[in-house]
């Protein structure tokens, strides 16, 4: 028995069964299940610049014959949504299998999303593990599904199931030979000749499916009474039971296609039938679309954010007051850029010259909250650049104030090297900031293209940002330190006055990559009390409520000079000694 994490078992589970190659693109909460199966043995594991990419090595490995596992969450399945539609046409030659973790209440997201609505447009089975130990299991089964079938299948996690560890009876690595490849034009060219024979050969997989989905063994009912039957998946089976003691419960592990004949007996032999779900109305839309009448709970179930097992028990009818629910007056805790970030100083400046910021996926997103407030969007990855462009489209023949894209060197590499190609390409405007930390810093410092660190440190090499941007016909292209505040001043004020295109790279490594902290700052006693520092959201540095006065926590403070810069009156200096 282990104790381990759904992520983490959800790798176990492609290594036993003996998946050789993972290919995947960090992206919370799926980020840890490719970090955990590269360090299985025997594996070859990497980091894409995106999630397209990654299906599309995947695809690749799996046509040569390997077994293979991708991993993304649920943004970013709509990135790799182009090749997985013709996936399923083309089918497989070694099983491959996709993660898509999905992230009911946005704790690290820009939207909910349910990825069971792709599973059932894209044609690709679906799998929906409850915990850790199910996570394994499924993981391990796919495989054989998706070979089978020969078509890719889906695993589905959500942020509980994904990060909560559970003891689980791991296995050993069942060594699989590599299926020996042969051309086959008309299974792998989706031209029109060969795609419309393989869109009836894929009618034919999927009525397989169905019949396999009746006997799937991870579709079972749990029978309780008579009375309350319930239809449910994923991490919200476990809520269900501890809320519903006394319903019978229809587990649904395959989440597509649904058994139809299966779900409509257990409606039959209940007085009433629910599903419950959260963030979503897929499952009871499916449901309903097989003629099955629903009932609906006394009080309605949230429509979004993440369920809990007194939400449920109290929309059932329970006593509101038996149920502890999370008080609501407990004062926000807002996410702020870490002391002695290089991205600080960068949106300081933008909102001190009122520019229009267009943001993007990313810690520096964090730049849109107070005091710094400096960007006006953000909407996806590699959206910074476009909608840039689009702001000066729009704006034209208006004077405006500037507008300045922000993306990170991941995100650039990502998504955001079109973007910027567009932009060149239809002769625009304006300014971008490339925010090069030297990490994926949002998801945990994964490696990029553009700091050359692989997932498994292989040899590789950097991304020669500038020499990039240049050769896609930028002609003003500029490397700043973002730590240099009359630096990053001059850039912006210079750029942001020009007709023309710029881009300024302000590369300087994420603090979290040094362990070593300079001497801290201290605030000197003749404090002015006019609050410039806490203009830059450091969360070392606080007034007085009443006085105005600065003051300096030591133990948070990493000695990057950034408060004594932005002090108009030199009342911050170093204390040239070091943290205890």
């Amino acid at each position: 028995m282990e104790l381990i994490s759904g992520n983490e078992a959800i790798a176990r589970g492609a290594w036993e069964a003996g998946a050789g190659i993972g290919v995947a693109y960090p992206g919370t909460p799926s980020t840890e299940t490719m970090e955990a199966f590269s360090k299985l043995p025997g594996v070859y594991a990497e980091w894409c610049p995106n999630e397209k990419v990654a299906v599309e090595v995947g695809l690749g490995a799996s046509a040569a014959g390997k077994r293979v596992l991708a991993t993304m969450k649920h943004v970013g399945v709509n990135v790799a949504a182009d090749p997985l539609f013709t996936a399923a046409y083309t089918g497989v030659g070694g099983g491959f299998v996709i993660l898509a973790a999905d992230d009911p209440g946005m704790h690290s997201s820009q939207n909910e999303q349910d990825s069971r609505y792709y599973a059932a447009a894209a044609h690709i089975p679906m799998l929906d593990p409850a915990d850790s130990g199910e996570a394994l299991a499924y993981t391990k089964a796919a495989f054989d599904v998706s070979e089978r079938f020969d078509i890719p299948v889906f695993i589905r996690s959500t942020v509980r199931v994904s990060h909560t560890k559970c003891a689980v009876e791991v296995g050993n690595r069942c060594e699989r030979e590599r299926i020996p490849y042969e051309k086959n034009q008309p299974k792998w060219i989706m031209m029109p000749l060969y795609a419309k024979p393989r869109r009836l050969d894929l009618d034919r997989r999927i009525e397989a499916l169905r019949a396999y989905a009746e006997e799937c063994p991870f579709n079972r009912i749990e029978r309780k009474n008579d009375a309350i039957g319930v239809i449910c998946t994923g991490a919200t089976y476990q809520h269900v039971v501890e809320a519903l003691p006394d319903a019978s419960v229809f587990k649904l592990g395959m989440s597509w296609p649904l058994p139809a004949r299966a779900l409509a007996d257990f409606a039959e032999s209940v007085e009433r039938v629910y599903v419950v779900e959260e963030a979503s109305t897929y499952l009871s839309d499916q449901v309903k679309s097989l003629g099955i009448a629903l009932d609906e709970p006394l009080r309605p179930l949230s429509a979004a954010g993440e369920l809990t097992p007194a939400a449920i028990a109290i929309a059932f009818g329970a006593d509101e007051a038996a149920h502890a629910v999370a008080p609501q007056d407990i004062p926000p805790r807002p996410p702020a850029l870490c002391p002695g970030c290089p991205h600080r100083l960068v949106f300081r400046e933008l909102a001190r010259m009122k520019a229009i910021v267009t943001g993007d996926i990313g810690c520096y997103t964090l730049g849109a909250l107070a005091p710094l407030s400096a960007v006006d969007t953000c909407v996806d990855m590699g959206a910074s650049i476009s909608m840039a462009h689009g702001f000066e489209l729009g704006l034209e023949g208006e004077e405006h104030r500037p507008v300045v894209a922000v993306i990170g060197d991941s995100t650039f590499a990502h998504s955001g090297i079109t973007s910027l190609l567009n932009t060149v390409y239809n002769c625009g405007t304006g300014t971008v900031c490339i925010l090069d930390n030297r990490t994926t810093a949002m998801t945990g410092h994964q490696g990029n293209p553009v700091n050359g660190i692989t997932l498994q440190n292989r040899p590789s090499r950097e991304l020669d940002l500038p020499m990039l941007v240049r050769a896609l016909g930028v002609e003003d292209v500029r490397t700043v330190d973002p730590m240099d505040m009359k630096a990053v001043r001059k850039a912006l004020k210079e750029t942001t006055s020009s007709d023309a295109l710029s881009v300024i790279v302000f590369e300087s490594p994420c603090v979290l990559l040094n362990k070593e902290r300079k001497a801290p700052y201290e605030v000197k006693s003749d404090c002015r009390a006019c609050s410039t520092c806490s203009l830059i959201g450091c969360p070392a540095i606080s007034c007085d409520s009443e006085t105005r006065v600065a003051s300096i926590d030591a133990s948070l403070c990493v000695g990057c000079s950034q408060c004594s810069q932005a002090c108009p009156y030199g009342c911050i200096v170093s204390t040239g000694g070091s943290h205890a």
